[in-house]
C-alpha cells in the first residue's frame, strides 16, 4: 500500500490508476476459492479469520498455503499478523497438522485450542498484550457454555487484551458470581463478555451490577423451548438492564471483535488526552 501512495505522490500515477491498485490490494483473490480481505486489520483493527466448518477441506487447504506464500520469501516465511482459523474441528486440525508439517522447518508454529476449535498460525509471537489496552471480563453460566466463551477469549487475546476468565457461576448458584464479579471489578475490566444457555438470565444479571458494556452471548445450551439458544436470545434480547449488547447465538467470534473494539477506543482516548 505505501508503494502505491508513494508512486501516486511522485506523480507516477493518476489517482483513477491508485484507486484500482488500491482495490486489488485490499482483496487478495485465492485461484478461484476465496478472496481474502488483506487490509481488514488496516480498516478494523483486527484481522480476517477463516471459517472452516462449512469450507471443503481441500479449499480449506488452500487458502491457508496461500496466505503463507505471500509472506514466503528466499526459503523463509513472515507473517504480518496471525492466521486465525475458527471452527475448525479436530480431525480437520489432524488433518491440517499432517499436510503442513513442513512449515515447522520455516518456524511456523500451530496451537489448537480443541474447546475452542480455534487454530493459530504464527511465527514470532502467539499473543502480543497491549498494557494500554485494558482487560476483559469473562464470565459463563454453565460449563457447557465453556466452548463459546474460549472462542471469545482467544479471539481477544489475540487482539491483544487480556482476559479474566471464570466459568460456571449462573444463577442456578448466584451466590458464585459476586465475588468474581468483584474481582474483575477490582482489575478495572473494560468491559464483560458474559456466555449463557438455558434462560439465559446471566447477562442481565451482570449488566444490572457494573457500570461498564456487557456483551451478552446466547448459546445453543437447552432443550426443550430452550433448544437451539432461541429462549437465551429472546430472554437477553428483552433484558431491562441497561448498558446490555447481545451477539448472535454461538457467536463468541463477534463478542470476542466486539470487546476488543471497545478496549482499543478506550485506549485511544486516553492516550489522546495524554497529549
Amino acid at each position: 500500500m505505501k508503494e502505491i501512495l508513494k508512486s501516486l505522490a511522485e506523480g507516477k500515477i493518476s489517482i483513477e490508476e491508485c484507486e484500482t491498485l488500491l482495490k486489488a490490494e485490499n482483496i487478495r483473490q485465492l485461484d478461484e476459492v476465496a478472496q481474502i480481505d488483506t487490509s481488514r486489520k488496516d480498516r478494523t483493527g483486527f484481522p480476517e479469520a477463516i471459517l472452516a466448518d462449512s469450507k471443503d477441506y481441500e479449499d480449506l487447504l488452500t487458502i491457508i498455503k496461500r496466505f503463507l506464500e505471500k509472506g514466503e520469501s528466499n526459503g523463509s516465511i513472515e507473517l504480518k499478523n496471525n492466521i486465525i482459523i475458527t471452527r475448525l474441528s479436530k480431525e480437520r486440525y489432524e488433518l491440517l497438522e499432517k499436510d503442513l508439517d513442513y512449515l515447522l522447518e520455516k518456524g511456523i508454529k500451530f496451537d489448537y485450542n480443541k474447546r475452542a476449535k480455534i487454530l493459530i498460525i504464527y511465527k514470532d509471537a502467539l499473543v502480543d498484550f497491549k498494557e494500554e489496552y485494558g482487560k476483559i471480563g469473562l464470565l459463563t453460566a454453565g460449563t457447557s457454555d465453556i466452548p463459546i466463551a474460549e472462542e471469545a477469549k482467544v479471539i481477544v487475546e489475540q487482539g491483544g487484551c487480556e482476559v479474566i476468565s471464570s466459568y460456571d457461576i449462573g444463577v442456578a448458584g448466584i451466590h458464585r458470581l459476586f465475588p468474581q464479579i468483584a474481582h474483575m471489578v477490582e482489575e478495572d475490566v473494560c468491559a464483560f463478555i458474559v456466555c449463557a444457555g438455558m434462560e439465559g438470565a446471566l447477562p442481565s444479571v451482570v449488566a444490572g451490577l457494573v457500570d461498564v458494556p456487557v456483551i451478552a452471548v446466547p448459546t445453543s445450551v437447552g432443550y426443550g423451548i430452550g433448544a437451539d439458544g432461541k429462549a437465551a436470545l429472546y430472554s437477553m434480547l428483552q433484558s431491562c438492564a441497561p448498558g446490555l449488547s447481545v451477539v448472535n447465538i454461538d457467536n463468541g467470534f463477534g463478542a470476542g471483535v466486539c470487546a476488543l473494539t471497545i478496549a482499543k477506543n478506550i485506549a485511544k482516548r486516553v492516550e489522546s488526552s495524554k497529549e
